[in-house]
C-alpha cells in the first residue's frame, strides 16, 4: 500500500512493513544490533519424499495403538529396539508414531522438483522459505516461534535418552548466562556513570586540591569533604574564585558564574557531538524505540556496539551539564545494548527474533533496577511499560537479571553510603488521616503536569522538526543554545544549581536528617515563606526546561526531571500543611497529632509528588508505586502513593490516554500496535477498511517470466503481492513478499536463468520442472485469512494477539482484500475522519496518500533496500 504521513523529528526514517531480504555486504558489516537473520539461515533440508512420491514416515492407514514408553526409556535408549529404528533416528520413530507436529515440521522443508508428476501437491504448503528481515520492518511472530519449536525437536532427534536431556539443559542455560552477564555489565556501567557524572557535575563549581586532608583533583565534592560536618568547613574543596585568588564577593560570584556556564555548555556540546558524529541512535532515552522493537519491529544498529559506547559516555557528559534530563530511561537502552552483544554468543537466541525480544524484555528490567535501586520495580516496569509479549518465564528471567545488576551496583557502592541511588531515604514517622486530602491534591497536580508536559513537548518537537526552526540542520548548536539558557537560569537559583539527583535527595529528606543545609531548604518563620516561593519558581522553570530539553539530540531521559518537578511542588504542599498545622494546632482536623512531636513531614509530600509526576507523564501505576516503596523503604506510605498515582493517571487520561513514550512512538511514526489497549473501535465490517482486490497488484499463478516479474518489481515499490489462480476467478493461492521474490529471481537456481524462463506459483504435472522456475518454496501458501464479512474489531484483535504482519480476506476462497499492520496503525492513529463511511471506497490507503507520505517523512525510501511500499501491492485495476 501507500505510505502515510506523520510528523518527523529528524531521526532516521522508519519504513513500516513486514518483509525479509538478503543483506548486502554493507548491511552485514554494519548490522551490529543482532536483529537480522543471515541469508544462509534458510530452513533447507533434504527432500522428505521417497522416489515413489510418498511422504516418508507418514501413513494414512490405521496403525496399531502406540505403546506408552517406560520411565527408563525416556532417558536411556532401549537395547531391544530394532537396529533400523535406532539408526534412522527421528524418521524411524515418526514412522511408528506419526504426530501432528511431525507433519507440520515438513511444511518448512523445501521439496525437490524431481518428483512424480502424478503425486499430490499438498506437501508443498507452508510458510515458505525466508531470508533476512529488512531494516525497519516487522517480524513474523508465528514463523519465529515455529522455527524455535522445530529447532528444539531437532536438537534431541539424534541424541535420545540422557544425552538428549543434557543437550536441552545446555541449550536452556544460554539465556541465563546472557542475563547474568548483562546484569554484571549494566551494574558496572551504572556505577561508572554515577562516579563520572558526579565528579564532572561538581567540577562546574570547584575542584578538590591537596591542602590538608590529602584531597585529589579526581574526587567529587562529597568524597573530597569526607568526614567534615559541612562543605563550609572543607578546606580541600576550592571554588574557582578561590583557585584564581579572587576574594571580593562580587568578583567571586562572576567568576563562578562564568565557570558554571562554560563547563555546562562544554559538557552538553561534547555529548551532542558524540551522538551526531558516531551514533545518532544514542540520542534521547531510547525507550520509545525499544518498546517498538519489542513489539516486533526491526531497527538495525540501534543496539550496536557504537550505540552502547556513545550512550554511556554521552550520559556522563549530559548529566554533568546540569540540563533537565536524567539517566534512568537511557540506562534501559544501555541494558538492551549489553544483552544484544552477549546474545551474539548464542546462535540459538541470536538467530530467532522472537527469543531475542524475550531476552531484551528481561534485560530492560536491569536498567531500571540500577537507575532507582529497585529490582522488583524494574521487573514491573518491563511488564507494564515496555514488553509486548511477557510470559511467566520472561518474568523470572527479568527478576534474575535485575537482581544481578542491583547486586553488582551494591558491590561497587559508588556513593560509599550503602545506597544504590543517591536519593534513597528513610522516614521516622507515619502519616495521619487528614493528610489524605493534600495527598489527593498532589495527585491531581501530577495529572495536570503530565498532560501539559506531553502536549507542550510534542508541540515543541513538531516545531523543532519543521523548517521554521533555525537550528533545523544544526542540532549541536541547538543543544548548545538550550544548555546555555539552562545554565544562565539555573545558577542564580540555589535549587536549580544543584544536580537533579542531588536536588531530589534533599527534597525527599527530613530536615533533622540534613546535616549541611547548603541549599537553604530547612528554614523557620518568615524565611519559610521565601523557601515556598523559590520552590514554586523552581518547579515552574524546571517544567519549562524539561519540556524543551526532551527531544534534543543528546542522551536524555524524562523520569528524573519529572521526579524533580514533582518533588518540588510536593514539598511546597508539605510546607504549607506544616505551617498550617503549626499555626493552628488546636483545630479539630489536627486532633490526631501528638504534642511536642512533628506532625507533618514535608519530605514525604515530595516523594508522593514525584510519584504523581511520574504517573502523569508515563501513565504507569503499579511499577511507580513499587519503585517509590523500594526507594523509601516505608511500607506505611504505600497507600498515600497509590492514591496519588491513581488520581494522577485518571486526570492525565482525561486529556489523553497516551503517555510520553506512546506519544513519541506516534510522533516518530513507528507502526506500534499496543496489545494492551482495550479501547473499542468502530463496529463496521472490515470490507470498509481493507484494501480491496481491485486495488491490489496481484500475481497470477502462471503467465509470468523472470523478466516480467523483474519489471513488475521495478514498476511497483510494494513489499509483497497476493498470488491468485487467474484474474477471472482470483482464487487465493498464497502471498509472496517482495524480498523473497527478488531473492528467488536472482538466485533461485544453481545456474543463472534467462529472463524468458517461465515462473510458476502452482503445481502443474504437464510442465517439465527443469524448464521453469518454481517459486512455490518462496511463497507463503498458508497466510492468515479471514472472511471479508467479519468485523473490524475481530481483525484488530487478530493483529494484536498474534502479532501479524498482514491478513488476507477471502470470500469463498476468492481474494477479496488485504490489510497490513501499517494499515491498522494508520486507522487507529490517524483514521478518525472519514474512514468508516461509504461503501464505495478503495480502502484506507488511497492513491492520494503517496504524496503526503514523502512530505511528512513517516516511512520514506531507504537507500539500501530501496523499498517504500507496503506488505502488499496496490495499483489500478488489480494489475497482474
Amino acid at each position: 500500500m501507500s505510505s502515510y504521513p506523520i510528523e518527523h523529528n529528524g531521526s532516521p526514517p522508519a519504513i513500516a512493513s513486514s518483509s525479509r531480504s538478503s543483506p548486502t555486504e554493507e548491511e552485514e558489516e554494519h548490522s551490529e544490533d543482532g536483529l537480522d537473520i543471515q541469508r544462509d539461515e534458510l530452513l533447507a533440508e533434504e527432500d522428505p519424499l521417497h522416489e515413489n512420491g510418498q511422504l516418508e514416515g507418514i501413513s494414512f492407514r490405521r496403525t496399531q495403538k502406540a505403546v506408552k514408553p517406560s520411565f527408563a526409556s525416556r532417558f536411556l535408549p532401549s537395547p531391544f529396539r530394532p537396529a533400523s529404528a535406532q539408526s534412522d533416528g527421528p524418521r524411524a520413530r515418526s514412522s511408528a508414531y506419526p504426530t501432528t507436529s511431525t507433519i507440520l515440521s515438513y511444511l518448512n522443508i523445501p521439496s525437490s522438483d524431481n518428483k512424480d508428476a502424478e503425486g499430490y501437491d499438498w506437501h508443498n504448503e507452508g510458510p515458505g522459505k525466508r531470508v533476512a528481515y529488512d531494516n525497519l520492518t516487522a517480524i513474523d511472530w508465528i514463523y519465529e516461534y515455529n522455527r524455535e519449536r522445530i529447532r528444539l525437536r531437532h536438537l534431541t532427534a539424534n541424541a535420545p535418552g540422557l544425552l538428549g536431556q543434557l543437550k536441552l539443559l545446555v541449550d536452556a542455560s544460554h539465556i541465563w548466562l546472557i542475563l547474568v552477564a548483562t546484569g554484571i555489565a549494566v551494574g558496572s556501567i551504572a556505577a561508572g556513570i554515577d562516579v563520572a557524572s558526579d565528579w564532572m557535575g561538581d567540577l562546574k563549581q570547584g575542584v578538590c586540591s591537596n591542602v590538608q586532608s590529602g584531597g585529589r583533583f579526581y574526587l567529587s565534592r562529597p568524597f573530597c569533604c569526607w568526614g567534615t560536618n559541612s562543605f563550609a568547613e572543607c578546606k580541600d574543596w576550592r571554588t574557582w574564585s578561590t583557585r584564581l585568588g579572587v576574594d571580593n564577593k562580587g568578583g567571586s560570584y562572576i567568576i563562578e558564574y562564568i565557570f558554571f556556564v562554560s563547563l555546562s555548555v562544554l559538557f552538553a556540546s561534547c555529548a551532542s557531538l558524540l551522538v551526531n558524529r558516531f551514533s545518532l541512535y544514542a540520542k534521547q532515552s531510547g525507550i520509545p524505540e525499544i518498546k517498538t522493537m519489542l513489539g516486533g519491529f526491526i531497527i538495525r544498529r540501534f543496539l550496536g556496539t557504537w550505540t552502547l559506547v556513545v550512550k554511556s559516555l554521552g550520559l556522563c557528559l549530559a548529566v554533568a551539564s546540569g540540563m533537565w534530563l536524567g539517566k534512568e530511561g537511557p540506562l534501559v537502552h544501555v541494558a538492551c545494548c549489553c544483552a544484544n552483544l552477549f546474545m551474539k554468543l548464542s546462535p540459538s537466541i541470536s538467530g530467532n527474533e522472537a527469543r531475542k525480544r524475550e531476552t531484551l524484555s528481561a534485560a530492560a528490567a536491569s536498567g531500571i533496577s540500577v537507575a532507582f535501586g529497585s529490582p522488583i520495580g524494574g521487573v514491573l516496569f518491563s511488564l507494564e511499560q515496555l514488553s509486548y509479549y511477557f510470559p511467566d518465564k520472561t518474568m523470572w528471567a527479568s527478576f534474575v537479571c535485575a537482581m544481578v545488576a542491583a547486586v553488582t551496583l551494591q558491590a561497587f557502592d559508588p556513593f560509599r553510603t550503602g545506597k544504590l541511588v543517591l536519593y534513597q531515604v528513610t522516614y521516622h514517622s507515619g502519616w495521619h488521616a487528614f493528610e489524605l486530602v493534600p495527598f489527593a491534591i498532589i495527585g491531581i497536580i501530577g495529572g495536570l503536569y503530565g498532560a501539559m508536559f506531553i502536549r507542550l513537548n510534542i508541540l515543541i518537537n513538531r516545531w523543532r522538526a519543521s523548517l521554521s526552526n533555525p537550528f533545523h540542520k544544526h542540532p549541536v548548536l541547538e543543544v548548545v543554545a538550550i544548555a546555555l539558557l539552562t545554565a544562565l537560569i539555573s545558577f542564580p537559583v540555589t535549587f536549580l544549581r544543584a544536580q537533579s539527583s542531588e536536588l531530589v535527595e534533599y527534597l525527599f529528606a527530613e530536615c533533622r536528617d540534613i546535616n549541611d543545609d547548603y541549599l537553604g531548604l530547612c528554614k523557620a518563620g518568615r524565611a519559610n515563606t521565601g523557601v515556598i516561593f523559590i520552590l514554586l519558581i523552581s518547579a515552574f522553570i524546571g517544567f519549562l526546561l524539561a519540556t524543551i530539553t526532551f527531544g534534543l539530540q543528546i542522551p536524555a531521559g524524562i523520569l528524573l526531571p519529572s521526579m524533580a518537578v514533582g518533588a518540588l511542588y510536593g514539598r511546597v504542599v508539605g510546607l504549607i500543611v506544616e505551617v498550617w498545622q503549626r499555626e493552628h494546632p488546636a483545630w479539630f482536623v489536627f486532633a490526631s497529632c501528638e504534642p511536642d512531636l512533628p506532625c507533618v513531614t514535608p519530605g514525604t509530600y515530595a516523594v508522593i509528588g514525584a510519584a504523581s509526576a511520574l504517573a502523569g507523564a508515563t501513565r504507569m501505576t503499579v511499577s511507580i508505586v513499587v519503585i517509590m516503596f523500594e526507594l523509601t523503604g516505608a511500607l506505611t506510605y504505600v497507600l498515600p502513593i497509590m492514591i496519588a498515582v491513581m488520581l494522577s493517571k485518571w486526570v492525565g487520561d482525561a486529556f489523553g490516554k497516551k503517555g510520553i513514550y506512546e506519544s513519541w512512538i506516534a510522533f516518530q511514526g513507528y507502526p506500534f500496535i499496543d496489545n494492551k489497549d482495550d479501547a473499542p473501535v468502530a463496529d463496521v465490517p472490515v470490507s470498509q477498511i481493507m484494501t480491496r482486490m481491485e486495488d491490489l497488484v496481484c500475481i497470477t499463478a502462471t503467465g509470468h517470466t523472470i523478466g516480467s516479474l523483474r519489471e513488475m518489481l521495478k514498476e511497483h515499490r510494494f513489499r509483497g503481492f497476493p498470488v491468485i489462480n487467474e484474474e477471472r476467478e482470483a482464487i487465493l493461492l498464497g502471498y509472496i513478499s517482495r524480498t523473497e521474490l527478488a531473492f528467488a529471481l536472482n538466485s533461485g537456481s544453481e545456474q543463472p536463468l534467462p529472463d524468458i524462463t517461465e515462473c510458476v506459483f502452482r503445481h502443474d504435472p504437464h510442465i517439465d520442472p527443469g524448464e521453469v522456475l518454481d517459486l512455490r518454496p518462496w511463497m507463503d501458501q498458508t497466510p492468515i485469512t479471514l472472511s471479508s464479512r467479519c468485523g473490524f474489531q475481530l481483525t484488530k484483535d487478530m493483529f494484536e494477539r498474534l502479532g501479524l504482519r498482514y491478513v488476507v480476506f477471502t470470500d469463498k476462497g476468492m481474494l477479496a482484500g488485504l490489510m497490513t499492520k501499517k494499515d491498522l496503525w494508520y486507522v487507529l492513529n490517524e483514521g478518525e475522519e472519514g474512514r468508516f463511511g461509504g461503501g464505495g471506497t478503495t480502502g484506507v490507503l488511497r492513491e492520494e496518500a503517496d504524496g503526503r507520505e514523502d512530505e511528512r517523512g513517516l516511512l520514506r525510501h531507504d537507500a539500501q533496500d530501496g523499498d517504500e511500499g507496503d506488505e502488499h501491492g496496490r495499483g489500478r485495476g488489480g494489475e497482474g
